[in-house]
């Protein structure tokens, strides 16, 4: 029984494959096509699928769209007519798409698999947008029982959702509905401090430690009334994304007494407090909710998903706060995992078929994407003209690279299956000494082509990270979703430094013994690397350790500002001599960026045009 799942026509299109009830691959269109966000039909990504799975469109049982079209298009309507005559330019730059393709689905999926091999014959299914959101949440999760919240922007109606989980079946309880909306509210402040909708929300989230939650009660006075249980209505005169083009209006400026800031412009430290207060306040209504969802479902372990759910902050309140003993949330939780929770939530819910549970939990790292042999590897690297060193064994190489970031060279990380969702997981990594007082900066500015305010995550042994963050001995955060505080035995000075510095002038100020992944709140987003779901990585990790003490890593996303993180050979390769990377480790084949023709150093400044806003 092979289920194909599919989210498309938004943004993160995506494709997932169910094999006799196992995920079998999984991955964004974006990575193929390089168009970051990418909305398309996923075609390569349904490709790929059925290649790894070893199967073409024939074979396909079920195809399940990760949404109802029909009753999003009533939500639509039913907005603008609310709002009309003030919603006529939006209205007519959305409906014509309607009309021809979205309204039509079935046509447009068909024509989008017409050019792969095999007969299409299967039979089209549409979850709603939450209960894919909750599936993908629930299912691969290690729970027999479970609270799940499932929190985005908007789905067809469900904003956010209060559910349990058992056994084979999701059960949705309690909703919130357009348009009041937490991501939507924390994408209006996305919007309002310069940074893209549906994409610089990380900004923002990094952003928010350099400042104060000083306006808070300016939020929570006008903005958003937050009830006891982590409901909550918008004050809507505030906002134009129902009838407009915009997520904010003039109202919501006059209210903070500034206009809607300009990208690339400078920061200033007022930017900074509301990104602090949104995030204080985004964080009060998950830990009210997640409170209420206690009480709601009498289960001690919770499943996330949702857009809302990449707030890794929030998640480790939710997790050392909340009243929750475990959490478990879906590594691709925005609309990319729709496509995998629909496809799950027919083989599980419609289809009744039983559900073990797996522990760790059923997403095999995440490493989901596809995987290119060695062969292929040398194959290009030989046409390209590049100098390269292949090693015999993966500890060799794991030696040599781990000697290389010893130095404080930055590495490129090319190993295994891509991941799926929207973090670098080890399999295409940047990596770094996370010991480095300069590493930050440089990682930002000469290597991603970005603000140099944004942290870096960690990635440790499982076994020794209680040692590095306030974390439980062997504490499982494998997707890099939940925030922790550098140990207090691990800051660097009393503090008072940092205290007495504002905004970006917290950067350089030295917190701890692993400067480079601490926020300026001696906070880390933090991944666990443990020996069966990351055998390399941690091989790696661990030679890095044997010649430093530290097991410690800097990992962030193979990619610069703008663009898709690396799917191929290719991707890796061209992304390496177009930054200021030192080194490149393709699968046990190692180039050094000194020894290729024609490496010269980059212009940061100069190179930062190229590369579109993220």
């Amino acid at each position: 029984m092979n289920i194909l799942g599919i989210s498309a026509f938004y943004h993160d299109s995506a494709a997932a494959l169910i094999g006799d009830g196992k995920i079998v691959a999984a991955a964004q269109e974006e990575r193929f096509t390089r168009k970051k966000h990418d909305p398309a039909f996923p075609v390569n990504a349904v490709a790929y699928c059925l290649e790894e799975g070893g199967i073409d469109v024939g074979d396909l049982d079920y195809v399940v769209f990760y949404e109802k079209p029909l009753l999003k298009f009533e939500r639509l309507m039913e907005t603008y007519l609310a709002y009309a005559p003030s919603g006529f330019a939006s209205f007519r730059r959305a409906i014509p798409v309607w009309v021809k393709e979205k309204l039509f689905l079935p046509r447009q999926m068909r024509e989008g698999m017409e050019d792969l091999p095999g007969e299409f014959r299967a039979k089209f299914v549409y979850t709603q947008h939450h209960e894919s959101h909750a599936a993908s949440a629930f299912f691969p999760s290690p729970f027999e029982k479970a609270a799940i919240i499932t929190m985005d922007g908007v789905g067809e109606w469900t904003t956010t959702s209060i559910g349990r989980g058992e056994g084979n079946k999701v059960e949705l309880l309690e909703e919130q509905r357009f348009p009041h909306s937490l991501g939507l509210l924390y994408s209006a402040f996305t919007y309002f401090c310069g940074f893209r909708v549906n994409s610089g929300e990380y900004k923002l989230m990094g952003l928010a430690p350099y400042g104060e939650p000083r306006y808070c009660d300016v939020i929570e006075d006008n903005l958003i009334d937050i009830k006891e249980d982590g409901s909550y209505r918008l004050n809507m005169a505030y906002f134009n994304y129902c009838q407009g083009l915009t997520m904010t209006n003039t109202r919501f400026a006059d209210l903070f007494g500034k206009p809607v800031r300009k990208a690339e412009t400078d920061l200033e430290e007022f930017h900074m407090d509301v990104a602090a207060s949104i995030q204080k306040t985004t964080e009060k209504v998950m830990l009210r909710t997640a409170a209420h969802a206690r009480e709601l479902t009498g289960c001690e372990n919770l499943c996330l998903a949702g857009g809302v759910a990449l707030n890794c902050v929030a998640n480790g309140r939710v997790l050392r706060e909340g009243p929750f003993e475990n959490v478990w949330i879906q590594p691709a939780a925005g609309d990319a995992g729709g496509a995998l929770g629909a496809a799950q939530f027919v083989w599980y819910q419609l289809m009744e078929k039983e559900r073990k549970v797996v522990q760790p939990d059923a997403q095999t790292a995440s490493y989901l994407g596809p995987c290119f042999d060695e062969d292929a590897i040398e194959a290009f690297l030989k046409e390209s003209g590049a100098v390269y060193e292949r090693y015999e064994s993966d500890e060799e190489m794991c030696r040599k690279v781990a000697g290389h970031l010893a130095d404080e060279k930055v590495i490129g990380w090319f190993q295994g299956r891509m991941e799926f969702g929207p973090r670098a997981l080890g399999g295409r990594s940047i990596l770094g000494d996370a010991r480095s007082t300069s590493m930050q900066k440089v990682m930002n500015l000469k290597i991603k082509f970005r603000e140099s305010f944004r942290p870096f995550a960690p990635s440790v042994r499982r076994e020794r990270v209680d040692e590095f963050f306030d974390m439980r001995p062997n504490e499982d955060s494998p997707y890099m979703l939940l925030v922790a505080d550098v140990k207090e035995e691990k800051r660097s000075g009393d503090g008072a430094a940092l205290r007495e510095a504002r905004g970006l002038d917290k950067l350089p100020v030295p917190r701890s013994e692993v400067q480079a992944v601490t926020h300026v709140d001696y906070s880390a987003r933090v991944q666990t690397i443990d020996e069966g779901r990351h055998p390399l990585y941690y091989r790696l990790i661990q030679e890095f350790e044997g010649l430093t003490g530290s097991p410690v890593l800097i990992n962030t996303s193979f990619n610069v500002r703008g663009e898709p993180i690396v799917c191929t050979p290719e991707d890796a390769f061209r992304c390496f001599m177009a930054t200021n990377m030192d080194v490149l480790a393709l699968g046990k084949v190692v180039l050094e960026k000194s020894k290729q023709p024609n490496a010269v150093e980059i212009d940061a400044e100069a190179h930062l045009s190229k590369f579109a806003l993220d």
